[in-house]
């Protein structure tokens, strides 16, 4: 299939960007890297009057050290920050992250702003960005308001983001000394959706567990630094099942729970269990 008409708009500043939002209303559409939303578009499962090309925007182009946070301009490709020398120092977890994002084709142009936009349940960077304590940040023609990740994602596709508003950038909190991360999923293929996706990271405010693949967006646990043995396996359990995974054609919910619990398991050895 192909898209409906539409107007194409190139914006040369984010604030050029706002202000096409806020003109066209509820109808236009921001297209960055466009891997999420051209198959969206071909297949008609939404018809939005405008798209407003922020691609080419320098102004949206950076990943920069701020504040404690590598924050994450909304041009920025995911390969560019896969690419990023320093990433697997500022935010170790992402750079593990990363890798597991379909094909390098795709991250080629796939925006990071992007997957966090879009909002797939299943997706690695929101999973990341919410297991980290993350920020987004929203900019429209009369504000700019940050929001946490847990706070942003709201449901299956769905965010806090108004429709007047540019998702302008993302904070990812640059690792403190002692954090240790982990971070695997579980695909069909190499490339393929995830079925389930955990991120672990053990610091000195805790541990934290989040899923992605299960429930409708990301979750995240938080637990002692210390859980250990049966009461971990307890407190895996509970949680797979507090997602409420229902069964579909790639995959039951008796498995992802299954999955909740050995991936869970595993990547919380690999963050509190002494480095040999």
């Amino acid at each position: 299939m192909k898209p409906a008409a539409f107007d194409y708009v190139r914006a040369e500043s984010a604030a050029e960007a706002a202000h096409e939002l806020q003109r066209r209303g509820t109808n236009a559409r921001i297209l960055a890297g466009g891997q999420s939303l051209m198959a969206v578009l071909n297949m008609r499962l939404a018809q939005p009057s405008a798209l407003i090309d922020i691609s080419r925007t320098a102004d949206l182009h950076y990943a920069r050290p701020e504040g404690g946070m590598l924050e994450v301009g909304a041009a920025v490709t995911q390969g560019q920050l896969e690419w990023r020398d320093a990433l697997s120092s500022e935010v170790p977890l992402l750079a593990q992250a990363i890798p597991f994002i379909s094909h390098f084709q795709i991250r080629n142009r796939g925006t990071v702003c992007g997957s966090v936009a879009h909002a797939d349940p299943s997706a690695e960077i929101p999973l990341v960005l919410l297991a980290l304590d993350g920020e987004v940040v929203l900019r429209s023609t009369k504000r700019r308001r940050t929001l946490p990740a847990a706070d942003f994602f709201q449901g299956m596709l769905l965010t806090a983001r108004e429709p007047d508003e540019l998702l302008e950038a993302v904070r990812f909190p640059l690792a403190p000394t002692g954090q240790r991360s982990a971070f695997d999923e579980f695909s069909m293929r190499h490339g393929d959706f995830a079925i389930v996706s955990v991120a672990a990271v053990a610091d000195a405010r805790g541990l934290r567990l989040a899923i992605g693949g299960v429930a409708d967006r990301p979750r995240l646990a938080r637990w002692p630094a210390d859980l250990r043995g049966a009461d971990l396996e307890a407190a895996l359990n509970d949680l797979a099942w507090e997602l409420e995974a229902q069964d579909d054609a790639h995959a039951s919910a008796a498995f992802r729970r299954q999955l909740v619990r050995r991936l869970g398991a595993k990547l919380v050895r690999q963050v509190t269990e002494p480095v040999q």
